[in-house]
């Protein structure tokens, strides 16, 4: 408890620290500097309360145990042994919170992220599921106040989409994105089935932590960058200027292409920040095999039997094979309630960390 107690004391130093410099009016007027440490003491903000919370039960169970050791009234020392085993349990429930809240943080966690879609297995019932999660994912950004911003589409044969890319920027994204990588079965009977067969298709889900250019610098002699007329369904020319560009990252092949915007310039732009996020994301699984952490591929070859999660459509339900859960109401997740599936995920994953922590 004394390691725990000088940790909650150096928090709570730390955070009247940053509030006493939010309030240095050179700091106020660094909209960047003041963005930074506000992102800071909002996460502190919760440990405080808790800790103060947690101390003054401490003090509490103090008087307590003394008003047991002091009287020799049969109706007080009941009180107070009633009042003893009241605060004790608050206290551990407090405590767990506590080593919870104090698991370091994933310095990812506040990034906005690019996000991945490509069909896999399935065909043209694998690009109708890549649209349809991508469209449950952007419901959920909008309960979220996340903003949603497409960087570039491949549209599938008979509609959806052979792959989406689209950036998701807003508060901690990629905290409650992360786990949504993998391959995501579908099983149903599609549209186009006489038969009334169930098929089973995946799709491939990518989640970046946007990279920013002070965290990934790219040399320009080793980029071809390539410009053409944007196309619609079909290959048609959607517009009449040299808009759509093309960047391939020579050392590592990487090929980004974009064309969303009219503009070349933006088109540009967003193809650079994928092409960043995917690079900063090779370093960043380096950097995780050095430090002999465990490495789970995000994304498999595609096949069905490779998968993370299943939604099942004549059942209504969907399965998260890493932690065994099964939620029902598919509609329901699929207007982009995922809530659920993401509180489950992150709890799994605080009790993995605590475990580590051991």
């Amino acid at each position: 408890m004394s390691t725990l107690l000088s940790q909650l004391e150096d928090v709570e130093m730390r955070f009247h620290e940053l509030t006493e410099q939010m309030a240095d009016p050179a700091v106020a007027s660094n909209i960047d500097k003041l963005r930074t440490l506000g992102q800071e003491r909002a996460r502190l903000e919760k440990v405080v309360e808790l800790y103060v919370k947690y101390r003054d039960g401490l003090e509490e169970l103090k008087g307590a145990k003394e008003l047991l050791e002091e009287s020799d009234d049969a109706e007080m020392t009941a009180m107070a042994k009633e009042e003893i085993k009241s605060l004790t349990a608050t206290l551990e429930a407090l405590e767990e919170q506590l080593t919870t809240e104090l698991l370091p943080n994933d310095p990812m966690d506040e990034k906005d992220v690019v996000l991945e879609i490509r069909a896999g297995a399935g065909g043209d019932e694998a690009a109708l599921f890549a649209a349809e999660l991508f469209d449950a994912y952007g419901r959920f950004a909008q309960t979220k106040g996340w903003k949603v911003e497409t960087m570039n589409v491949s549209a599938g044969t008979q509609g959806g989409f052979k792959a989406v890319i689209a950036s998701v920027s807003g508060h901690e994204v990629y905290s409650q994105m992360k786990f949504e990588g993998g391959v995501h079965r579908v099983q149903r009977v599609p549209a186009t089935e006489s038969q009334g067969r169930i098929h089973t298709s995946t799709v491939t889900v990518v989640v970046l932590p946007e990279a920013e250019e002070v965290d990934v610098q790219i040399d320009p002699n080793d980029l071809r960058i390539d410009v053409k007329r944007a196309s619609g369904h079909g290959g048609q020319s959607v517009n009449t200027t040299d808009s759509a560009v093309r960047i391939v990252h020579l050392p590592t092949n990487i090929i980004v292409e974009c064309q969303d915007e009219k503009s070349q310039h933006k088109n540009k732009a967003k193809a650079m920040t994928v092409l960043r996020s995917r690079l900063f994301e090779i370093e960043r699984k380096k950097r995780q095999e050095e430090d002999s952490e465990a490495r789970r591929s995000m994304v498999g070859m595609g096949d069905r039997s490779d998968k993370v999660l299943t939604y099942n459509f004549p059942q209504d339900r969907v399965t998260d094979h890493r932690i065994g859960l099964t939620l029902h109401n598919l509609p329901k997740i699929m207007s982009g309630d995922f809530d659920p599936l993401v509180t489950a995920l992150r709890t799994h994953d605080q009790a993995e960390r605590l475990k580590d922590n051991e």
